[in-house]
């Protein structure tokens, strides 16, 4: 474990410590001191001590904070690196978004690598990764951009084994359903009038086509005056997908939905505990193609998958030929089932399948344009967004790299106002329980409309 006399980024420090160490149990202690402009980070490990120094030239107190937990960290990783010889993909880059650093780095000297590859030590082969996102996102980032609007539907049919998320299983939630959605309706609709200048919506979840037709009709009415902005919905399980409710997506003005098949493997399916088959995701992609915009969630490192299992899953969706495709690496936290069992064993070779999604994709006219990372991400990758050109989502974009502000509805909604030319975030989170919720609907309302005044 780690001992640090810096209180206020502990946390930060205990995670760049678990990346590289994993399940070790190496003492470690951190020691910062600083004089005058010099800052210097001692970390001692396995009775060596390892000693960094550098200059914060800066009088802004929230930026020289910022530099004082980036060094700190990069201290921690290169002495934690150098003893274990555990070198992560992404360097130190534990808890920082590559794409949004990457950026700062551009406009504070033009170019962001040799910083990267240099100073944060990310491999070379992942640099180019954060290179290509920012050239695939011309056009579209654009910081002030706007506002985008986001409504959270926390039921699924069924938990999967690896979720984390604020999600409820339908059966047991049931008793709450109308009521939540009752709040949920009025919260969106008052949250209309903070939008000023809209440039995404998505309804997410959860599953939101988990809900009976009826109240989704609903939800999407009080949404339809946005027909023709990106309207996005996480239809996500086929097993709840519809001719039906696919036309009331339409019919409402939704143009871009997701098919998330995780794996077209059927065994993983059950195991991670989804009432569907790899046939019916076909079947429901199929009825939805030539009317929406479709895009597909992958998995690498399920419990149990090899890498011909993934490559088989990539190769099938490929051969569909969605709009887009999203990898995303095994992230497995607390509030997971899997965690909890105490069962998860990382099988097959996690790094073999994202460099074959890297690899592959971009043959087929999928571009990397977005990308994010995780705590406690098997093996310290990331999760990628690929899409066709002229298909890159803009609510993921704006959302991932913190470029406008996000107006939020539901249980566990975070709402975002962002103040780039001061490089300020500030959030209002919505209460997770969904009891709290809905016993607060009203005094949410009124404290979101003060937040965004």
């Amino acid at each position: 474990m780690i001992e640090t006399n810096l209180s206020f980024c502990e946390n930060d420090l205990k995670e760049t410590y678990f990346a590289v160490c994993g399940g070790s149990d190496i003492a470690v202690k951190h020691i910062y001191t600083e004089k005058e402009n010099k800052v210097v980070n001692t970390v001692v490990v396995g009775g060596k001590a390892y000693a960094y120094g550098n200059l914060i030239n800066t009088e802004d107190a929230i930026e020289r904070k910022r530099l004082i937990k980036r060094y700190a960290k990069l201290s921690l990783y290169k002495a934690l690196a150098a003893f274990t010889g555990n070198d992560l993909p992404y360097g130190a880059l534990t808890g920082v978004r590559p794409t949004k650093l990457a950026y700062e780095q551009i406009e504070k000297t033009g170019d962001f690598t040799e910083y990267f590859t240099d100073v944060m030590k990310v491999s070379p082969e992942k640099t180019q990764l954060v290179k290509d996102v920012i050239e695939n996102q011309k056009g579209i980032y654009r910081k002030d951009a706007g506002d985008d609007f986001f409504v959270f539907i926390p039921f699924c049919p069924s938990r999967c084994n690896y979720c984390s998320f604020i999600t409820h299983d339908l059966k047991n939630s049931a008793k709450y359903v109308g009521a939540y959605l009752d709040s949920l309706f009025r919260e969106t609709e008052s949250a209309k009038k903070l939008v000023k200048n809209l440039r995404s919506v998505y309804i997410g979840g959860g599953t939101p086509v988990a809900i009976d037709d009826n109240a989704l009709d609903e939800l999407l009415s009080i949404l339809e005056e946005y027909r023709g902005k990106e309207f996005t919905l996480e239809a996500g399980r086929p097993d709840r997908i519809t001719e039906n409710n696919l036309n009331i997506m339409k019919r409402r003005g939704v143009n871009r939905i997701c098919i998330n098949p995780q794996t077209f493997n059927d065994e993983t399916l059950k195991r991670i505990g989804r009432n569907h088959t790899g046939n019916d995701i076909i079947e429901k992609y199929e009825l939805a193609k030539n009317d929406f915009s479709v895009n597909m969630d992958l998995i690498a490192g399920l419990d149990g998958e090899t890498f011909e299992d993934f490559k088989r899953s990539l190769n099938k969706a490929i051969e569909l030929s969605p709009d887009g495709i999203t990898v995303h690496t095994l992230c497995v936290k607390a509030g997971a089932e899997l965690k909890k069992e105490g069962t998860f064993r990382p099988l097959g070779d996690i790094e073999k399948m994202i460099s074959y999604a890297h690899e592959t994709l971009p043959l087929y006219g999928y571009k990397p344009y977005y990308l994010y990372r995780q705590k406690y991400m098997t093996g310290g990758f990331e999760n990628t967004g690929y899409a066709k050109e002229g298909k890159f989502s803009i609510y993921n974009i704006d959302t991932m790299e913190d470029i406008g502000n996000n107006i939020a509805s539901g249980a566990g909604a975070v709402s975002k106002k962002v103040d780039n030319a001061h490089n300020i975030i500030e959030r209002y989170g919505n209460p997770k329980d969904i009891k709290t919720y809905i016993e607060k609907t009203d005094q949410i309302i009124r404290e979101k409309a003060d937040f965004f005044a």
